[in-house]
């Protein structure tokens, strides 16, 4: 009986920290500010990536809710996504159609 109150304790306590946030506010309005950053500079060349806008105005919102471990990670693939843009357009800027 003793080793499952242990078994049953530790697994409820293992689902508790598995489900505590790791990332803060200050964390979350950090990344989305990079990501809104590296999107401004994929803007400004005319080589936003279609999704990237509307990944951070999701990231803004789940900040909002307080979920801020979700804010960071929809905002970093932002910021990704921002940054493959800036890239994409370096490599093709220069680039001679095949036809």
């Amino acid at each position: 009986m003793k080793k499952l109150i242990i078994v049953a304790a530790t697994a409820a306590l293992m689902t508790a920290c598995a489900s505590a946030p790791t990332h803060s506010l200050d964390q979350a309005n950090a990344a989305i500010s990079a990501a809104s950053a590296a999107n401004g500079k994929a803007k400004k060349v005319n080589y936003e990536w279609r999704d990237t806008g509307k990944m951070i105005k999701k990231a803004r919102k789940a900040k909002g809710d307080g979920e801020y471990d979700k804010a960071v990670k929809i905002a970093n693939k932002a910021k990704r996504q921002a940054v493959n843009a800036l890239a994409q357009y370096n490599e093709q800027k220069n680039a001679k159609p095949h036809y």
